[in-house]
């Protein structure tokens, strides 16, 4: 899968979370976020322990709680649509706080707000006691198709190329006393993407021809294979298991 690759969102550690082999939290992962989209959403309670959960497996993990909300951030977009969705949403309103408001819409808010704020969470916190080169091997462990697992290694390690190629561009922009203040300076900025894309298209292409001329035949070489023990699976799988038993209370509830 090629050498370390160290990604901003890992963060270093030592805790139970982070011996577990990548394969079995991807799995609890995914069940625990399955399970989450599952539960009814009239079951307040069910997601205030859910985030009781996962503020469990933080502490186990040693993350500071401010770290893990601060790449919470990443889901304003999804927030500010949800605050939207009572004022757009048709059938019966309710007047609160001075306005009329969608019953269905406020459901629906509230059902992205929760369920998707759990999601993101879980995400993040996989991401950060995950080397980005583990997740890689945990999917392919999992027996994902062994092309998506490429695509993904390569769209991860070119957007950090992509990334530092921007932040040179910008240096020689700012070098050169440019510095977009209106939208008369789009079409620079405009130019600039341009080149970017060309430049990122001959980069591949350079990279392609070095990893060809390595002996690169369309897959990558597993050269430490990890396995998980039972134990290992038995800890992995406490998070997803009281998850569904929440979310089995819920229903019955």
């Amino acid at each position: 899968m090629g050498a370390g690759h160290s990604h901003r969102l890992y963060r270093p550690g030592h805790s139970p979370v982070h011996a577990l082999p990548a394969h079995c939290k991807i799995a609890a992962a995914f069940c625990f976020v399955l399970v989450v989209v599952s539960t009814p959403r009239a079951a307040f309670w069910a997601f205030a322990l859910y985030a009781v959960l996962l503020a469990a497996v933080t502490a186990a993990a040693r993350v500071p709680a401010a770290f893990l909300l601060r790449r919470l951030l990443i889901e304003v977009p999804f927030v500010a649509f949800a605050v939207l969705m009572p004022f757009v949403s048709q059938g019966p309103q309710v007047h609160a706080l001075g306005m009329d408001l969608s019953v269905s819409g406020l459901w629906g808010a509230w059902n992205v707000l929760a369920k998707g704020t759990l999601g993101v969470a879980t995400s993040v916190l996989l991401a950060t006691t995950t080397e980005l080169r583990a997740l890689l091997l945990g999917l392919q462990r999992l027996r994902m198709p062994p092309l998506l697992v490429q695509i993904a290694s390569f769209m991860i390690r070119y957007g950090d190329v992509i990334t530092d190629e921007m932040r040179r561009m910008r240096i020689a922009r700012l070098s050169r006393g440019f510095e977009a203040r209106g939208v008369q300076h789009w079409g620079v900025l405009a130019k600039s993407a341009g080149a970017l894309f060309i430049r990122s298209y001959e980069r591949g292409e350079r990279v392609h021809l070095a990893m060809v001329s390595r002996g690169f035949t369309g897959t990558m070489p597993v050269t430490d294979p990890v396995t998980a023990t039972r134990a290992q699976w038995a800890h992995a799988a406490a998070l997803p298991v009281l998850a569904l038993a929440v979310c089995l209370a819920g229903w019955a509830v």
